[in-house]
C-alpha cells in the first residue's frame, strides 16, 4: 500500500514567514556558513530547548558534514518529505532553524522544532508562536505537535 503523503499534491509549501525581528526561508546550502556558526555557538542552549532533549543533535560536524545535512533537507524540501526553515534576523544573519515532518502518531499530521541561537533566546517564544500561527493558517495540517510546546 502506498505511504499517504505528508502534504497534498496541490500544495504549494509557502517560500517565507515574515515577522517584525525575522522572516523563515527555505534552509538551503548558501546558508552553510552562517548556520553552522549558528549552532555550533549555541550546542548547551538547542539541547536545552524543548524537542531537543536526547543530546544526538546538536553534534560537532565539520562545515563539509553541515552543508550535507543542509543538502538532505533541501532535498526532503523538494521532494515534499519535510521543510526545514532557516530563521534570518534583520542583517540577514542565521539565527535558527524550524524543522516540519511528518510526525509518527497517526493522528497528528507534522510535528515541528524550533530553535534560536543563545544570544537571541528571547526570540524563541514569538518564534514559536508566529510558527504555530503560520501553520494554522497557511498548512494544510488538521493538527500538528510543536514538540515540547502547547501545539495546534
Amino acid at each position: 500500500m502506498a505511504e499517504d503523503p505528508f502534504v497534498p499534491a496541490g500544495f504549494e509549501p509557502p517560500r517565507e514567514l515574515a515577522a517584525p525581528r525575522f522572516r523563515l526561508v527555505p534552509l538551503g546550502e548558501e546558508h552553510n556558513a552562517s548556520d553552522h556558526a549558528a549552532w555550533t555557538s549555541s550546542i548547551e542552549h538547542i539541547r536545552a530547548t524543548p524537542g531537543f532533549p536526547d543530546g544526538s543533535w546538536p553534534r560537532p560536524m565539520s562545515l563539509a558534514e553541515n552543508l550535507r545535512d543542509l543538502e538532505r533537507h533541501a532535498d526532503d524540501f523538494r521532494s515534499r518529505r519535510g521543510f526545514t526553515y532557516t530563521v534570518l534576523d534583520t542583517s540577514e544573519d542565521v539565527i535558527g532553524c524550524v524543522y516540519i515532518y511528518p510526525s509518527e502518531a497517526e493522528s497528528v499530521g507534522a510535528t515541528v522544532q524550533s530553535w534560536v541561537r543563545a544570544d537571541q533566546s528571547e526570540l524563541d517564544l514569538p518564534l514559536s508562536e508566529a510558527v504555530r500561527d503560520w501553520l494554522d493558517r497557511d498548512w494544510p495540517f488538521t493538527s500538528f505537535e510543536y514538540a515540547g510546546r502547547s501545539g495546534g
